[in-house]
């Protein structure tokens, strides 16, 4: 396969999986927002929101404050923001378009109909209801994307290179989603594991889909602790960490099997896979989660690097 075409790919389901990532960020601020400010706590949810899509600097620049208008608007559709949703389904659509005989006629059409469906977006007329309800559509857009591509597409590297592509993004975007949490949304006053606690770790969960899962695996109260180790350490989780470099490396085997060598990408992922599995909840808090999160997207940031020079130049 050309490194063009194996770079269309890889960027084409990450830009899906960010923008679904951004719709899931905008939904925990929402849903903050709306408790009571005895439950919401007194930190800006909505600071926090641009805190975890990592656009601090280029918000501050367009705007004075960080509130829902500005925040949405930015998110969703910001001219100077170079990741909003908006331009991540545009750019999945360019490079679906610039490859598709390696895709199926099923997936380009899900990506070309969500772009349509966004020109038609009028972000000024919007009320509540109609921002919660785009933001499930753009989770529905991720969600199709993902389901369909595993249905139709042949088991070869086209496939496998999407495949990479989304699991790196979810890997990064489900750890700044933990780490803005923790160390952002939970005011200093708070101890860990209180009524406030809570709020924000269930609205957190119900965010990500897991609030039902999360009390099968556990059948109790949420506790910060518990849910570190669903979204960390539970591979029957699979937006947990632990998950999606199981499945990584899978990927990374078969296309090192596929081109006949192993690389560094291989020896990276196999490496963090293996410190996960070694991770103790109780020691990763005492530690600070903060400080272990940091240093998981550096580790995920770099393996992203090292498919990129390994596969994709």
């Amino acid at each position: 396969m050309l490194a063009r075409t194996a770079d269309n790919l890889f960027w084409l389901s990450r830009y899906v999986e960010r923008a679904e990532s951004l719709a899931r960020i905008l939904d925990v601020a929402l849903r903050l927002a709306t408790l009571p400010s005895a439950y919401a706590g007194t930190s800006n949810e909505w600071e926090s929101a641009i805190d975890t899509a990592a656009c601090r600097e280029a918000f501050y620049a367009a705007y004075p404050v960080a509130n829902e208008k500005n925040v949405t608007a930015f998110i969703i559709a910001g001219e100077t923001n170079p990741t909003s949703i908006r331009r991540c389904i545009e750019i999945a659509r360019h490079n679906a378009r610039a490859v598709r005989t390696a895709i199926t006629t099923e997936v380009w059409e899900i990506l070309n109909d969500a772009w349509n469906h966004l020109q038609k977006v009028k972000l000024n007329q919007m009320s509540g209801q109609d921002l919660t309800r785009f933001l499930a559509f753009v989770k529905e857009v991720s969600l199709r994307f993902d389901g369909t591509a595993y249905r139709t597409m042949l088991r070869t590297d086209h496939y496998w290179f999407q495949r990479l592509g989304m699991y790196i993004e979810r890997a990064d975007n489900t750890a700044r989603l933990l780490d803005v949490k923790y160390h952002v949304v939970l005011p200093e006053p708070e101890p860990v594991g209180g009524g406030l606690d809570y709020f924000q770790w269930s609205s957190l969960l119900r965010s990500l889909s897991a609030l039902n899962s999360y009390h099968l695996i556990y059948r109790e109260s949420i506790r910060p602790w518990l849910v570190a180790d669903f979204l960390i350490l539970r591979p029957e989780q699979p937006r947990s960490l632990i998950s999606t470099y199981k499945n990584l490396n899978d990927v990374l085997d078969l296309l090192a099997e596929r081109y006949g060598r192993q690389g560094p990408s291989q020896r990276l992922a196999r490496s963090t896979f293996a410190e996960l599995g070694n991770v103790d909840t109780d020691a990763l808090f005492q530690q600070g989660l903060h400080e272990f999160l940091v240093g998981f997207l550096a580790e995920n940031n770099r393996l992203g690097m090292a498919i990129s020079e390994q596969y994709l130049q």
